[in-house]
């Protein structure tokens, strides 16, 4: 009987919707990176990457079958933890491409920062939950931005401006559904924007340089602006259908677009599949995002609602991030496409914030399905 509910409340247009994204992933790599390796490894990134999300489907099928409200009591503990293991990178982490952000374990290399999102999600949703409706000073949210100031720091000196800016985004998105004084909010945004010139002077020498080819992709064509120029003449190539996947002559199959199953991946889209296949990402990727709106707004619980939308704000701002900096309207950042992208640390983060966001499905209170008297806000307070 009570998997028979369970059943029930499991939400099966999620659950579709990225393992829609999933196959497209693995088909788009397979068509990226096949003629470059070697016959008898041609679809070694396929293959390796198929691995990964089974594994990881495992992972958030486990994720499902416990109560989220447990988590709760961790969220402390699960941030010292977070801590430790950012303390770590910078002690022991191996470095490559001037970045320190990996610890190697045998024959695996695993990314603190990727893990951390999901530590930060859940450890924002704790302590908010008694803070919602009641962010309205600055007095108010010193204490929640210096929690997430202390890991974003740390992020930020391996450098990993990415995923230190999913952080944030991570942060404003939990801290606005949380009830933010909404002219407190746009203050802290002009603040940042003033502040700008000041936070230039803390930026490597590498991100100057990718903020100033942001702006004009020609200033180093053949350096920091290559991916930039390359990555648009691959989209437009594509045309409205694309010129079709494993095409030889193409730019992906030529290596004119480096990095091209990983964080430039919907460059080889865009050409593979075209406006057309760009389209269909962006839709189900919306669908994945107004889903999980959707189901927040039916969870009575605070801290569950609040996991939620953590998980949707890292997502969202992955996708906008990706999305724009493949086509030249955001500044190159290396943050990966969420379940297209290739690479095992990115999944495990994307796969665990969608088992966790199944789990609040699951477990929540019956009350606040649809159909029924979803909670209402009165004066900073919840009811239903």
């Amino acid at each position: 009987m009570m998997n028979k509910r369970y059943l029930r409340r499991t939400d099966y247009i999620l659950i579709a919707a990225t393992a829609a994204i999933i196959i497209m992933s693995l088909v788009i790599i397979g068509s990226a990176t096949h003629i470059n390796t070697p016959s008898e490894e041609r679809y070694w990134f396929v293959q390796r990457q198929g691995i990964f999300a089974l594994v990881n489907v495992a992972m958030a099928a486990f994720l499902m079958n416990f109560d989220y409200k447990v988590l709760q009591g961790y969220g402390n503990k699960l941030y010292v933890f977070n801590l430790i293991l950012l303390v770590a990178v910078m002690l022991v982490g191996q470095s490559a491409l001037g970045a320190q952000r990996w610890i190697t374990i045998g024959p695996i290399s695993i990314q603190p920062s990727e893990f951390s999102k999901l530590i930060m999600i859940i450890s924002i949703a704790t302590m908010l939950d008694d803070k919602i409706g009641h962010l309205n000073t600055i007095r108010d949210l010193v204490p929640v931005a210096a929690y997430v100031g202390v890991p974003f720091l740390l992020v930020l000196k391996q450098p990993d401006l990415g995923t230190s800016l999913v952080f944030m985004a991570i942060f404003f998105g939990m801290v606005y559904i949380a009830g933010i004084n909404k002219k407190l909010l746009l203050g802290i945004f002009a603040a940042g924007i003033a502040a700008f010139p000041l936070f230039w002077h803390f930026l490597k020498d590498y991100q100057k340089m990718r903020l100033t080819v942001f702006m004009n992709p020609n200033v180093d064509p053949l350096g920091s602006g290559y991916h930039i120029i390359q990555s648009k003449i691959a989209i437009g190539s594509g045309g409205l259908k694309g010129v079709g996947m494993f095409v030889q002559g193409s730019f992906s199959q030529l290596d004119y677009v480096p990095e091209d199953w990983t964080d430039f991946i919907f460059s080889t889209i865009g050409e593979a599949w075209g406006f057309v296949g760009c389209a269909a990402v962006v839709i189900v990727y919306l669908l994945i995002i107004l889903r999980m709106m959707y189901l927040a707004r039916y969870t009575a619980d605070r801290f569950g609602q609040m996991v939620i939308l953590g998980v949707m704000a890292m997502l969202l701002f992955h996708v906008f991030e990706n999305v724009g900096m493949t086509t030249g309207l955001m500044p190159v950042t290396g943050i990966p496409l969420p379940f297209l992208s290739y690479g095992g640390s990115n999944l495990v983060t994307n796969m665990g914030g969608i088992g966790l966001v199944l789990n609040v499905v699951k477990n929540r209170s019956i009350t606040s399905m649809p159909g029924l008297a979803p909670q209402t806000r009165i004066r900073g307070k919840y009811t239903k």
